[in-house]
């Protein structure tokens, strides 16, 4: 009898779906060099990721959770990377 396992879901925490809405926006980014996230300062991106996790919140959170998590992460980032001379 074939069987077939359920797909586990690829961002797994809130944090970890807050960090792909906002890249996916553009509002941060990678060190190319060390992989520390970078904030990059774009009024635009943030509104735009915000207006995703209004729109599109993930499975268990309210749109208010999902905003905040995205916010809580913004304020956590800066916009230099720590190695980075």
């Amino acid at each position: 009898m074939l069987m077939t396992r359920q797909r586990r879901p690829a961002i797994r925490t809130p944090r970890g779906w807050a960090i792909h809405v906002l890249q996916e926006a553009g509002a941060i980014r990678e060190c190319e060099e060390h992989g520390w996230m970078q904030d990059r300062a774009d009024p635009h991106a943030r509104e735009r990721a915000i207006e995703i996790a209004r729109k599109d919140p993930p499975v268990g959170l309210s749109t208010d959770e999902a905003v905040a998590e995205v916010q809580e992460v913004l304020d956590s980032i800066g916009d230099t990377c720590p190695e980075c001379q």
